[in-house]
């Protein structure tokens, strides 16, 4: 790997928004139950950075854009919300128009607001519940700006208008999704050509063609949906290319074929991955397209040369975890972030003319030397290998008495998030380990690796689990009585069956917004996301087979009088994800049993804390506060019986108290 210096960037240079192709399939794979993470929005457009300061959305000169040399163009209190703030912003092609989606803490929906840009810009029209990430801009055969957006109804997105503006307002409904199991969402193509129209599920795909120079046009069909067929669409040179699961190996492979000629019978194989990897992210450039990859629980960057169908393929440095994409218009560059848990993101730039991949210079972080990152494997009930990710501090002696802490999520085909917390960073620095089990229905191995852990085969995610800490105690990595297990939303299924089927491997556990009653969750189809949710869970109102399954793992389902580890849960009294009213069910039926062991067990005997913190307000999006924070920490030293003074003096430092 070629690694040479550059100057850091500055902060705004680099936007933390996932790139619009990454968002497709993060959709896709994530929306039923996943935390979405709220970011600052901005984006660079026509020589201004457009961007939020304060309550308001404004806009400066690409060159003053640290100075606070800024146009305001709207007063977000005008819509009189809670604390308001943007989440995604699209400028029309010539700036005539900027639209801004805004939303607050406490609930999903969204105003989407469009502010025409003059010498006094004025908000032109708004519009409520548009969808998360589902609002682009073209321009018609008549040089207008048109708005093309989704609507969202309880969480679900059917719907698809377009809005025109100015003296020839219009805005209309474009598309209505019949199948309550799909929802839509939309990308603009990279080079704009295209707008996209994605009508997807967990396993299957369709995507029609909206011409972004003749957008009243009909679309166009590129492949009619067939069940367990994926596949997502970019735009060069007249040339289509797709992303997809079509064919053997049933995991992503990068096909192309002429934009007048997009029938899957005319799809060309252009790239294949290796077994095992993950498809992070696609970017694609005028000579170039760049696959962001995750192989063996690495991180790779392949840059193909579309003039020559040459590859490049870089391993990046061993201790980087996760991407952090960038909204890049340079045809010349192609930037990223690289992140860890323990390790703040870190700018790398690919220049395509150099053929090298730079990396920031300056400060070196000093947590490079005092700790250390581990990839170990855990072989599992029937032999598979089941990769976790280990940080442990360097100086460290006798690591069988260190405190772990162990992450699991195992769903959607999602990976574990392994994004800087600074959290994360105080424990390694005060002696705990981390491990990060990478467990089947996650998405780490691809596609096959989600697929061997969702509906039937969702006890693989907990027989991974198990392995995974058994694995990790064996090779000296701490003790039960020193275990610890965090998990979010879906990752709450496996944690809650691992406390009721082998709760001797752990001293106490932290669920937030955690799914732990499957089995009425997914009996009610009037809830939200229930059709939704099918494919990952199964249909046990009709399939005897998936009823009976689930009754095997459900967490609430399973309670019974044992000794459990102490439990800490936080919940949203909103949440419209995760119901409270299951959550509310696990804890009543949780104490329960723990009361009823307890009068059992004899004199002596100390029972496990069951604590329910409900946080008033709140949704399943969620920003991570102070006060959560240090109250799981505070509940987890507490629990091990350790000093956290330390630890809380120096997480003072990093949430700037």
């Amino acid at each position: 790997m070629d690694l040479l210096p550059i100057k850091p960037e500055s902060e705004k240079s680099i936007s933390e928004n996932m790139d619009a192709f990454e968002k497709v399939r993060t959709r896709l794979e994530t929306q039923p139950q996943e935390e979405y993470e709220i970011v600052n929005a901005e984006i660079k457009h026509g020589g201004f950075v457009y961007y939020q300061e304060g309550c308001c959305l404004v806009r400066s000169k690409d060159e003053e854009a640290d100075s606070d040399n800024y146009e305001v163009l709207f007063n977000l209190e005008e819509l009189k919300l809670d604390q308001p703030f943007i989440d995604c912003i699209r400028v029309a092609p010539d700036e005539k128009y900027v639209a801004a989606k805004i939303r607050t803490e406490d609930s999903e929906t969204s105003t989407c607001i469009v502010v025409k840009l003059s010498d006094q810009p004025v908000m032109e029209a708004s519009f409520p519940n548009v969808s998360s990430f589902g609002k682009e801009w073209v321009k018609d055969e008549e040089d207008e700006d048109v708005l093309f957006y989704t609507f969202q109804r309880n969480l679900r997105c059917h719907d698809v208008y377009r809005a025109t503006f100015g003296d020839n307002k219009r805005n209309e409904r474009f598309y209505t999704e019949k199948d309550p199991s799909y929802f839509v969402f939309l990308y603009l193509t990279k080079d704009s050509r295209f707008l996209t129209l994605n009508i997807m599920n967990k396993t299957t795909s369709e995507v029609w063609l909206i011409d972004g120079l003749s957008p009243w046009d009909p679309p166009v069909l590129i492949q009619k949906r067939i069940h367990g067929m994926l596949y997502y669409v970019e735009h060069r040179d007249d040339e289509l290319y797709i992303l997809t699961n079509v064919g053997e190996p049933t995991e992503f492979k990068l096909m192309r074929t002429a934009a007048d000629a997009p029938a899957i019978m005319n799809w060309d194989l252009f790239f294949t991955m290796k077994r095992n990897t993950k498809v992070v992210d696609l970017d694609m450039f005028k000579d170039h397209c760049v696959l962001f990859l995750k192989h063996s629980n690495l991180l790779y960057v392949n840059v193909i040369g579309l003039a020559d169908d040459s590859v490049r393929s870089l391993k990046l440095p061993p201790w980087a975890c996760g991407f952090i994409m960038d909204t890049n218009s340079d045809p010349k560059n192609c930037p990223f972030q690289l992140c860890s848990p323990i390790r703040p993101p870190k700018y790398y730039t690919y220049k395509f003319a150099e053929g090298k991949l730079f990396e920031e210079t300056g400060h070196e972080d000093p947590i490079t030397k005092t700790s250390r990152v581990l990839r170990i494997e855990a072989k599992s009930k029937d032999g598979k290998l089941v990769p976790m990710t280990v940080f442990h501090k360097t100086d460290s002696e006798d690591l069988q008495r260190k405190p772990l802490l162990v992450h699991v999520y195992g769903a959607y085909g999602m990976d574990l998030k392994m994004n800087f917390r600074p959290e994360k960073r105080v424990l390694v620095d005060d002696g705990w380990i981390l491990a990060y089990c990478h467990v089947r229905g996650g998405g780490e191995l691809g596609l096959q690796w989600h697929a061997d852990g969702r509906l039937t085969k969702k006890l693989n995610g907990l027989a991974d689990l198990v392995a995974c800490i058994k694995t990790l105690h064996s090779q000296g990595f701490s003790q039960p009585s020193l275990t610890t297990l965090s998990a979010f939303s879906a990752g709450g299924v496996l944690a809650g069956a691992l406390c009721n089927s082998k709760p001797q491997l752990l001293r106490a556990v932290t669920l937030e917004a955690p799914f732990l009653d499957v089995f009425n969750t997914m009996m009610d189809t009037t809830l939200p996301l229930t059709l939704e949710e099918l494919e990952e869970w199964g249909n046990p109102s009709s399939d005897e087979k998936h009823k009976n399954y689930i009754k095997r793992y459900c967490p609430c389902q399973n309670i019974k009088p044992q000794h459990y580890p102490s439990v800490h849960i936080t919940a949203y009294e909103n949440d419209e994800r995760v119901p409270l009213k299951g959550i509310l069910n696990y804890t009543e039926k949780l104490k329960e049993a723990v009361a009823e062991h307890t009068k059992g067990a004899g004199e002596g005997y100390q029972p496990p804390n069951i604590i329910l913190d409900i946080q008033p307000g709140g949704n399943h999006v969620i920003e991570d506060s102070h006060k959560k924070i240090t109250t799981q920490l505070k509940f987890l030293y507490e629990e091990l019986g350790l000093d956290s003074t330390e630890a809380f003096e120096a997480l003072k430092k990093y949430l700037k108290f």
